[in-house]
């Protein structure tokens, strides 16, 4: 029977609890209990992620300041928000944090802390050195605050930055224990949440949390802590479920909508529903808000849209403001609306929606004129705080229709993301201001100059920022500079989407219009000068860029040095000499920071060129200095193209020595950009082609690697194809080794700039011969020959005398080509490249052993064997090692990769802990010998291991001890 009073009458709904997560919860202590750890809490919308947090942290606080940020699901990107955001909530000052003078780079973010911070350091050379630098700014803050602990929830929205930011934390020296929730569903594919996931930082203990809906027992568990604790029938209790399945904001959402209609009767000391007849619960969550909205005062309702309007937590009387209520009004209002849970009020006196859905789904149906008005209202509000956020702004003024106000804070918005080095989020939000229809032709050509390469998320953006450029293009009478000026920024993003012919008829037809802008004039003549995406003769590049020296004089100091360094560039990637006499006269340093980056600059670059001419003593050279001036003035991003130049150069040298870990570090590395990690990757798949990697393993994998590198840096296209069609010719596939050599060599001899062809043409000869093809392989060598003639090549020219040598083999000459291989195993010896001398050597003792000169042939062989084995090219040596096994003789098997040294201390480690020992930081060394954090934490914790050393100081007691300190650093 219905009890007295049983339908709902006087029933006040209680707080939920949480229920059914015993197993989370435990989970979550658990995962905290080591530091550093990651914590990732995963689910759908609705199913508590957050309350699962609230409550993890409230019955086991965690050890130190726990510091909890939340991402707003925002349309335009905030450089670093979340944790600026929270940041400056939580800390009204910084005085008498013994911050360094690094934590002047916080200044763009927390101009309210400008008293208190060190001066703005001098500009970086470029943005990822400033978001590097702002990183450890913010880390050294942390650590300042003591915050053991970063909680952000909803990372599916954070920001790239953030993002990035979070790696640093978990990889960094002094790592911090991070809490991430998300969605998965909202999830990009690319995230580096993923990437966090899959490849925790060493050290880092990872716990991942997945929260599923209630099942019926759950559900029933929710409703009945909401009705006091007292039951509700099995069957309200499965009716319930099937509704929401079992998602608990769903679940309390349905509940409060029955409560308010009294359709909660009581029966026999439970609760049950009344007749299916006579409810209707909310087909989705949304529906289930409205009504509830709907039942809500005009107040309550106004301050609702207020809020939701606002996206994040906001202080009543900012919401009274946007709302137009008077002060009692909207007291009131608030507290209707925090009284029926709709919305809810942290600690701080701020007021937020209970949950993201709830505030989506009375944004959405806010009607679209109410909703600009409140955006206008809030943009009006918001710039009378401080600090004014300049991206919230921008946010509020485009939804709200204002065009030269949105324009105005969105620019300044993508400034101060360029000087925190965020260019994704400067990108996106200068790619929307430049493609807006109304955006005069100067501010086009001001934002989309600001965009940096390749920042926008897609090709659609490009492309609609091309579709922009054109269309204003085709206007009549625009003034020629301006014309000139569109020309050249089209040209620059055409290369983006790879239509690289009409990229240079855009900076050829600029050209006439820029007579009185020697400036622009010289970008686009040496645009025009590099041979980077071309199929022109080298001549048409070199005419261009005699055509901009002669504008050198029109330029100031550090345009005529970018030009100096352009040239210089060009030149040796032409393969021209005189390349080497302008490198020479490259300063060593100077005196600005933008000068001091472009010096940088073409110190790096004149020691990656000097790799492909096989110059390796000119490429260490340039890139020590390029290091120690990256070192002393923290340009970052050049320095990180120092470690991967330098991957290569121990590459061709082969100092293979832990050279796999130390490419697999930077490719793992978080600032690291796409083209350096693309580039670190090929050193990585080309040691594991030569390692332990079947045939068919390392095809695969160079083959997946070929389609990345494609399009990208020319080197780097051929060293794969190359290596790619060695293992392929190794199996058998000839069919496939032609095809994968044919492009790339056509693409050299099209071009006349054989410096290029140093692996590729080895790797095209042997599939030519292989396919009796001949004549066209002695064509490709007499173009080769032509072009070296005496150039000082090193590295072209041994490429050259193996490509003849393959041709005596073709022609059956085998003692020619014996001699012939001899030169070249001479050749590659002398660079040095003692991998291609081993192969050389290796080619000469088949040949040898074809002559009939077997007991030569085998002394050879057997020298080429120790050498492949020794440089860890296991694979090689397994080959060869089976031929001389059929010859009788006895071979050791060749051990694959790098040397073990067991119990002992590698040469790496020895050095990581000699520093150790003069009590440098993780960091420090990192610096020091060129290593990330990452490679450099993992040689301490092996040393530690190997000494059976418990601690850091126990490890450097320890080396003393063992008289391993000698020789240490200083």
């Amino acid at each position: 029977m219905v009890e007295s009073g049983g339908a709902a009458a006087g029933l006040v709904l209680a707080a939920s609890r949480l229920v059914a997560r015993e197993a989370e919860l435990a989970a979550f202590a658990g995962g905290l209990a080591v530091a550093p750890a990651l914590v990732l809490v995963e689910g759908e919308a609705g199913v508590g992620k957050s309350r699962l947090l609230r409550e993890s942290l409230a019955r086991t606080p965690p050890a130190g300041t726990v510091l909890v940020a939340g991402c707003p699901p925002f349309r335009e990107p905030l450089t670093l928000g979340p944790v600026v955001d929270t940041l400056r909530r939580w800390v009204p000052d910084v005085t008498g944090l013994g911050l360094s003078a690094l934590a002047g780079a916080l200044r763009p973010l927390f101009p309210e802390w400008a008293g208190a911070l060190p001066p703005l350091p001098e500009p970086a050379e470029d943005a990822t050195a400033s978001r590097h630098r702002l990183f450890r700014a913010l880390a050294e803050l942390l650590a300042g605050l003591d915050v053991a602990v970063l909680v952000v929830e909803d990372v599916h929205w954070a920001d790239d930055a953030t993002l990035e930011f979070l790696l640093f934390l978990a990889g960094g020296p002094d790592p911090v224990s991070l809490v991430l929730t998300y969605r998965p569903e909202d999830l990009p594919p690319e995230s580096l949440v993923r990437r966090m996931s899959s490849r925790p930082a060493r050290g880092t203990a990872l716990t991942r949390i997945v929260l599923t809906p209630l099942d019926v027992t759950g559900t029933a568990a929710l409703v009945s802590s909401m009705l006091h604790d007292e039951p509700l029938s099995e069957e309200f209790a499965r009716f319930l479920h099937e509704r929401t399945t079992g998602l608990p904001f769903a679940v309390e959402e349905s509940v409060r909508v029955m409560h308010e209609r009294a359709a909660l009767v009581r029966r026999d000391h439970r609760w049950e529903r009344v007749s299916i007849a006579e409810l209707h619960v909310p087909a989705t969550v949304r529906d289930a808000v409205l009504e509830r909205f709907g039942r809500l005062g005009e107040d309550a309702r106004a301050v609702s849209r207020a809020i939701a309007v606002l996206a994040e937590p906001a202080d009543p009387r900012i919401v009274a403001s946007v709302t137009g209520l008077d002060a009692g009004a909207a007291v009131d209002g608030l507290a209707e609306a925090v009284g029926s849970r709709l919305l809810r009020e942290d600690d701080r006196g701020r007021t937020a929606f209970a949950h993201v859905l709830a505030a989506r789904a009375v944004y959405e149906a806010t009607p679209a004129p109410q909703r600009r008005d409140l955006h206008r209202r809030a943009a009006t509000v918001l710039r009378t705080t401080a600090p004014e956020s300049v991206a919230r702004l921008a946010l509020h003024y485009r939804e709200a229709g204002e065009t030269a106000a949105w324009h105005h804070y969105g620019e300044q918005a993508a400034d101060l993301a360029l000087t925190a080095g965020d260019e994704m989020a400067a990108g996106e939000l200068l790619g929307d201001l430049a493609t807006h229809d109304g955006v005069d032709v100067e501010s086009l050509v001001r934002l989309i100059g600001k965009i940096p390469t390749g920042t926008l998320a897609d090709s659609d953006r490009y492309g609609a920022l091309v579709a922009t450029l054109r269309r204003v293009l085709d206007r009549p009478g625009l003034a020629p500079p301006l014309r000139g000026r569109l020309r050249v920024r089209l040209g620059r993003l055409l290369p983006i989407t790879a239509d690289f012919d009409a990229a240079r008829a855009e900076m050829e037809n600029a050209l006439p219009d820029l007579e009185h802008d020697p400036a622009e004039a010289v970008r686009a003549m040496s645009f025009l000068g590099w041979p980077v995406g071309t199929a022109l003769p080298a001549s048409a590049h070199l005419s261009w860029l005699e055509r901009a020296a002669g504008l050198a004089v029109h330029l100031e100091p550090l345009g005529r040095l970018t030009l100096a360094v352009d040239r210089t560039t060009a030149l040796l990637h032409l393969g021209e000499e005189s390349g080497w006499a302008e490198a020479a006269a490259l300063p060593d340093d100077a005196a600005s920071p933008e000068q001091g980056a472009q010096v940088t600059r073409g110190h790096l670059n004149v020691g990656d060129l000097a790799l492909r001419w096989g110059r390796y003593a000119d490429a260490r050279r340039h890139l020590d200095r390029a290091a120690e001036l990256a070192e002393r003035h923290q340009y970052h991003r050049h320095r990180i193209g120092v470690l991967v130049t330098r991957l290569h150069l121990d590459w061709f040298t082969g100092a293979w020595d832990g050279l796999a870990e130390r490419a697999a570090d930077l490719v793992r590395a978080t600032d690291m950009s796409p083209p350096y990690r693309l580039e670190a990757a090929v050193v990585g798949a080309l040691l594991a082609a030569t390692g332990r990697a079947t045939a068919e393993q390392a095809a695969a994998t160079l083959g997946e690697l070929l389609d990345e590198v494609r399009g990208q840096r020319t080197e780097l296209h051929l060293m794969a194809a190359a290596a790619l069609a060695r293992r392929l010719l190794a199996q058998g596939r000839l069919a496939e080794a032609l095809e994968v050599t044919e492009a790339p060599i056509e693409a050299v001899a099209r071009s006349g700039i054989w410096l290029w062809a140093t692996d590729i043409a080895v790797a095209r000869l042997d599939a030519l011969v292989a396919d009796g093809r001949t004549a066209r392989a002695t064509g490709l060598v007499e173009e080769f020959g032509r072009w070296l003639g005496d150039r000082d090549a090193p590295a072209p020219r041994a490429a050259l005398v193996t490509c003849r040598a393959i041709l005596d083999h073709a022609r059956g000459d085998h003692g020619a080509a014996a001699a012939g291989y001899t030169e070249a195993a001479a050749a590659w010896a002398a660079l040095p490249r003692p991998y291609d001398a081993a192969l050389a050597g290796e080619r000469r003792g088949t040949h040898l052993l074809a002559a009939g000169r077997a007991e030569e042939a085998t002394a050879v062989l057997s020298a080429a064997h120790d050498e492949l084995a020794g440089c860890g090219a296991s694979a090689d040596a397994a080959r060869v090692g089976r031929l001389l096994r059929e010859l009788g003789v006895t071979v050791r098997p060749a051990r694959g990769g790098r040397p073990s040294y067991g119990d002992q201390l590698s040469p790496r480690e020895l050095e990581v802990v000699r520093l150790v020992v003069a009590g440098h930081t993780n960091r420090q060394i990192a610096e020091r010998l060129y290593l990330s954090p990452w490679t450099v934490r993992h040689h301490v914790d092996a040393a530690r291991r190997k000494l059976n050393a418990p601690s850091r100081a126990a490890l450097a007691l320890a080396a003393v001890e063992a008289g391993l300190a000698a020789g240490r650093g200083r």
